[in-house]
């Protein structure tokens, strides 16, 4: 063959070709993105209407079915889910594969704009996402203090460190945590209201009408001009308490006269702690082709300067960090790559026995594995747990080209011929025997790469690392490893005292297995027997293990989750999460705990959730591993009376925290047949004891009040239905009516009744309307309530109405088994 040839004729040219071959490997590498596991999330397009006010019920007839109607055609959908809950629809839509995510989220905008017409007047603008895998981020910032409140906390983190972190290289977003947004607040007291003849629509018109900023143009004289700025806009407080709602009896009537304004929250219905502080979390969200360790270090390099210009009393700390883990692993298989190589070059001295000839391998495996990072690179993979683990199984593989050529050569050369003449002579003879293995040995792998679903996603890089990893080392084996043959070795006429002693263990070993050889070609009935039980066993041991995607690892997070029951306020939520936040400080191993009540970064979220992200110490600084922690905080958590709290382990292989490993879809036509179902479905499978924490999406059991009209009555007194809907939802839901400037920031400004008026059902029917003729009427005339229960949240699976019943698997419990059981139970369960 022509290659090996001229490598060893041009030495020089064979050295240029490996060197180019290190020099791109390692450019490449440094251009890779860095992750623990491939991404094997599908594209994902997710469409979030917001309909202030409205209920589940309403929210699923009017915004999510008409939706679902329009998307249900749009081509490459793999899954279409839905949910409708209070105020929110969020549709998500699970595409195949195969199907470009620009062009699935263009085909969803397309459809969703068709429909637009169709939604309520009311709706805000539906909001069209890409959920991507790296959307979440990748380390929090915890902001707190003993001098300033959530509100000072929030304004300074979006003013200066949003805009610091998010200049830094690979940052694609910095998302803030628990705000509590700048908004004024317009408290309205319903009797004092009542008193001057005012109704909600008033404030509503005075705002719109004297907190307005338009410009005013300019002056313009021979040689100077002046921009002309009216100030018609409210800034303070006390400017708008000043505000004039209307004259009554020639008495001007001001804002101050019926409630009061105030510097506020928007949103005070979350809450963000870390170990027990109060906090304003700050997360780094990396873009989707950036080195996941490389951002964190330059966040972490950066958090000195951070603290150093913080105010006074403000502190400053990293609440979680998923890059530890991922450097950990990271780097314990570079050491098993290291470890590889180094057990791989014993193992040949031990047979060559031969400095030289031992250093020829030693140089070619980091160059064929160096060199493999150029095809990583060129199909858009990354480095991740599972391509350097491709590489730790090459080692083996990529050695035995060089081997195969380098024992031709080297026992040519020890039967006394020149190293010139043995290298050619013994690459000529055994280079289409190097060619073949090495072709036959990448198409081993490549069947892996077309694996379909997210197991072949998974392990594709895997697969292809390894094949890129055997190819280079084909070509090193037939360039770079005979020139060094033929420059490196040589005849040794006499060899030393360990030569002689390996050799004569060899002698032995060849003996032996002569011998072994000789008794197994006489019982050859014997060996048969022998290989076919193997078999038998083999595969009976296929059917008895247990089955699951991948093993809990120690990774140094425990999730908390909390969900309490419905109609719980923000506060009973709040003060179920101090108890378990109280369990997290007894365990010494626990270095920080980051609690999110009403978790969620799009408003408005259910107050009847909360989520922890626990970070453990060290690996090295504790003796305990995350098991065992979280075996201990199960019963501590799950004896918590009135709420459902648990931890759990966060899985591998890059699957999401976010969803149980057991999720179990049932379909029903009606929501009552599909209670019963679900029903009958968790009774059975909670007497399997593999399940725990079991709970289902479908709660028809929310608190609501009724507020039904009596329409003959609000026509005889000339109410519209209209004013009645629209003061409701204003002083109970609160209403965003016009904007305020604040610092150069727009901020809204809301109308709501007082706290104080809004405790009791009856609260609902103390409230006064205006009719045509000017006089005000009380709801107690026009409407009746009544206390019933709706649905916390009303689920589509492909269109159908469904419930999800979720669980996790109890210590132990393999994931197959656990599925088995709840497909086997639905069988007897549930109606064909």
């Amino acid at each position: 063959m022509l290659l090996p040839n001229l490598s060893i004729r041009r030495p020089v040219l064979a050295t240029v070709m490996s060197l180019m071959l290190i020099l791109i490997g390692v450019i490449s590498y440094t251009r890779l993105a860095v992750r623990e596991y491939p991404s094997i999330d599908p594209p994902i397009v997710s469409v979030r209407t917001v309909y202030p006010g409205a209920s589940a019920e309403i929210i699923e007839s009017q915004i999510t079915q008409p939706l679902e109607d329009s998307l249900a055609g749009i081509e490459g959908i793999k899954v279409i889910k839905s949910v409708s809950r209070e105020e929110v629809s969020q549709i998500t839509v699970e595409f195949t594969l195969d199907r470009d995510i620009e062009g699935a989220a263009s085909d969803v905008r397309d459809r969703v704009t068709r429909v637009r017409g169709q939604l309520p007047n009311e709706t805000e603008e539906p909001v069209i996402a890409k959920i991507e895998a790296d959307a979440f981020p990748i380390i929090w910032l915890a902001f707190s203090s003993d001098r300033h409140t959530p509100l000072e906390i929030t304004d300074y983190a979006d003013r200066v460190v949003k805009d610091r972190l998010q200049t830094l290289p690979g940052v694609a977003s910095v998302i803030i945590g628990g705000e509590r947004r700048y908004a004024m607040r317009l408290w309205l007291d319903r009797e004092r209201l009542a008193a001057y003849g005012l109704t909600p629509q008033d404030v509503e018109n005075a705002l719109r009408q004297q907190n307005v900023e338009v410009p005013s143009g300019r002056i313009e004289s021979q040689q100077r001009e002046f921009t002309v700025l009216t100030e018609t806009d409210l800034r303070t407080p006390e400017e708008f308490n000043q505000l004039i709602l209307r004259d009554v009896n020639n008495y001007p009537v001001r804002l101050r006269d019926v409630g009061s304004a105030e510097l506020g929250a928007a949103d005070d219905r979350n809450a963000v702690r870390v170990n027990g502080n109060p906090a304003v979390g700050v997360g780094v969200v990396k873009q989707s082709t950036a080195n996941t360790l490389a951002v964190a270090q330059a966040v972490k390099a950066e958090l000195p300067k951070l603290i150093e210009a913080l105010p006074a009393g403000m502190k400053l700390q990293i609440g979680f960090d998923s890059s530890i883990f991922i450097q950990e692993s990271i780097t314990a298989v570079f050491n098993a790559l290291i470890e590889a190589l180094i057990l791989v070059v014993l193992v040949i001295f031990l047979f060559l026995r031969s400095t030289r000839a031992t250093l020829i391998p030693f140089v070619t495996i980091p160059v064929s594995l160096i060199g493999a990072f150029t095809f990583v690179y060129a199909l858009g993979f990354s480095v991740n747990v599972l391509t350097l683990l491709g590489l730790v199984l090459a080692i083996g593989l990529v050695v035995d080209d060089a081997i195969v050529m380098l024992e031709n050569i080297y026992r040519r050369i020890e039967h006394g011929m020149p190293p010139l003449q043995a290298s050619l002579e013994g690459s000529k003879e055994i280079a289409f025997a190097v060619l073949t293995m090495t072709i036959t040995v990448a198409a081993v792998f490549l069947p892996v790469a077309f694996m379909t679903g997210r197991t072949g996603q998974l392990f594709r890089e895997f697969a292809l690392t390894v094949s890129a990893a055997v190819i280079v080392s084909g070509f090193v084996a037939l360039t770079l490893t005979p020139m060094m043959c033929s420059q490196m070795l040589h005849h040794e006429r006499q060899h030393g005292r360990i030569y002689r002693l390996i050799e004569e263990w060899l002698n032995r070993l060849n003996t032996g297995y002569k011998a072994w050889l000789t008794r197994s070609l006489n019982h050859r009935g014997l060996v048969v027997s022998i290989e076919l039980l193997a078999a038998g066993v083999i595969v009976a041991l296929l059917f008895v293990l247990k089955s699951e995607l991948a093993p809990l690892e120690d990774r140094g997070i425990i999730i908390g989750v909390l969900l309490a029951p419905e109609g719980a306020t923000m506060a009973y939520t709040d003060s179920y999460a101090r108890r378990v936040e109280a369990f997290y400080s007894q365990v010494p191993e626990i270095k920080t705990y980051f609690m999110v009540v009403a978790p969620g970064l799009e408003r408005p979220n259910p107050v009847t959730s909360a989520f922890s992200f626990v970070s453990l110490k060290p690996w090295s600084e504790r003796s305990r591993k995350q098991q065992q922690i979280s075996a201990e905080l199960m019963p501590k958590m799950s004896g918590l009376p009135g709420v459902l709290a648990f931890p759990v382990n966060p899985p591998s292989l890059g699957q999401s925290f976010r969803n149980p490993p057991v999720m179990f879809v049932v379909q029903a036509s009606s929501y009552a047949e599909l209670q019963t179902m679900v029903a009958n479905l968790l009774a059975k499978a909670s007497t399997f004891p593999g399940l725990i924490n079991m709970d289902s999406d479908l709660k028809l059991n929310k608190p609501q009040l009724s507020v039904k009209l009596n329409r003959e009555k609000t026509a005889d007194v000339g109410v519209e239905v209209e004013v009645v809907g629209r003061t409701l939802e204003t002083l109970m839901g609160g209403r965003q009516v016009t904007r305020f400037k604040r610092e150069g920031e727009q901020y809204d400004v809301i109308v709501k009744l007082a706290d104080k008026d809004r405790t009791q059902p009856d609260d609902l029917t103390a409230i006064f309307v205006r009719s045509k003729d000017g006089q005000l009427v009380q709801l107690a005339n026009l409407v009746q309530v009544a206390e019933t229960v709706a649905p916390k949240e009303l689920n589509h699976f492909n269109r159908l109405r469904s419930a999800t019943i979720s669980a996790n698997l109890a210590p132990g419990v393999a994931l197959g088994d656990a599925l088995a059981f709840m497909e086997q139970a639905a069988k007897e369960v549930l109606p064909v």
